[in-house]
């Protein structure tokens, strides 16, 4: 799959890995991002 990710976001994104991932009755994609130096309990934001 092709990503387009403009240049100001790279390197914040750089390294990141996309999987799509099922466990349990959920499903969806999964984002593993090396960058991440602290995220929230829920996952939905982090800092860099």
């Amino acid at each position: 799959m092709k990503v387009i990710v403009d240049p100001k976001s790279l390197p914040y994104l750089q390294g990141t890995e996309l999987d799509y991932a099922r466990e349990g009755l959920n499903e969806g994609f999964k984002f593993r991002n090396p960058n991440v130096k602290d995220e929230c309990g829920c996952g939905e934001s982090f800092n860099v």
